[in-house]
């Protein structure tokens, strides 16, 4: 087993809290390994990965890092606010939330439900709204002179700068997100930092296959496919940056600058 630190980071609640939503599984997985590395106390949100959550949290718990894991439905305003309420209670601090989370299902311009559309907005938008602002209003009571330290990611897609028709009701959700980060960051200021990361494609996705996956992962300026760990650290190198705020940044291996009609699953053999 290989060990991130030479003490066991448990016992010290002087150590910032990063809470990650869907941290259970794939970039969340990812993140919450880097930050575990780096120092950080782990708060790994799930909906419904309840063995997954709690073997990433053994995993990362036995090699000396500190995490536990949190349930809550994002789709559910007053779960979100009870998810909020209960990492603060149960780890003392909240130094950043990183809204990794998000409902990624098909849909049209032409077909969409409300149903569907709503469901989008309310994971993907609302809930990382949600959770800035009770960070922000937990900083503030706080009361402290150095205002700035604590911050937010929110995990956005290089679908933003690389439009295309498919994934609708998703492509909108994250088009508000990203206009949000500058927004909320003026928002909030001076109590949180807001930044945003735009991944490129790291992961099978949708109804893509392993071999469309190979193919579509290189599609992109360094015609190599972009390793989920560099987008973890790209997260972790801006939240430990006071300076920046209110900044986006792409880790896609310049997949945002290959403009293309479809998604890239759809234009792949």
């Amino acid at each position: 087993m290989k060990h991130f630190f030479e003490n066991n980071v448990s016992s010290d609640k002087t150590m910032p809290v990063v809470l990650i939503t869907g941290g259970a599984k794939r970039l969340g997985a990812q993140l919450c390994h880097s930050f575990a590395q780096a120092g950080w106390r782990i708060a790994c949100h799930y909906n419904q990965s309840t063995h997954v959550a709690q073997a990433l949290a053994n995993t990362l718990n036995q090699a000396g890092g500190d995490c536990t894991v949190f349930a809550a439905d994002l789709a559910n305003t007053a779960e979100v606010k009870q998810l909020f309420n209960t990492v603060l209670a149960t780890l003392g601090r909240i130094d950043c939330i990183i809204n990794n989370a998000s409902i990624f299902e098909r849909d049209e311009g032409i077909d969409f439900t409300p149903e569907q559309f709503l469901h989008h907005q309310t994971v993907n938008l609302l809930t990382p709204l949600l959770l800035g602002q009770a960070l922000a209003a937990q900083q503030a009571a706080i009361k402290t002179t150095k205002k700035n330290t604590a911050c937010i990611v929110h995990i956005l897609d290089q679908k933003v700068d690389n439009l295309n028709p498919d994934y609708f009701s998703y492509t909108v959700s994250k088009l508000g997100l990203r206009d949000c980060v500058k927004l909320q960051a003026q928002a909030l200021a001076p109590y949180v930092r807001v930044l945003g990361v735009s991944p490129g494609l790291i992961y099978v996705s949708g109804p893509q296959s392993e071999e469309n996956f190979k193919q579509a992962a290189s599609v992109n300026l360094l015609k190599t496919p972009t390793d989920p760990a560099n987008v973890a650290k790209a997260v972790l190198d801006l939240v430990t940056n006071p300076a920046i705020n209110g900044a986006i940044i792409q880790v896609d291996s310049g997949q945002h600058l290959v403009p293309l009609g479809r998604d890239i699953m759809f234009l792949v053999n």
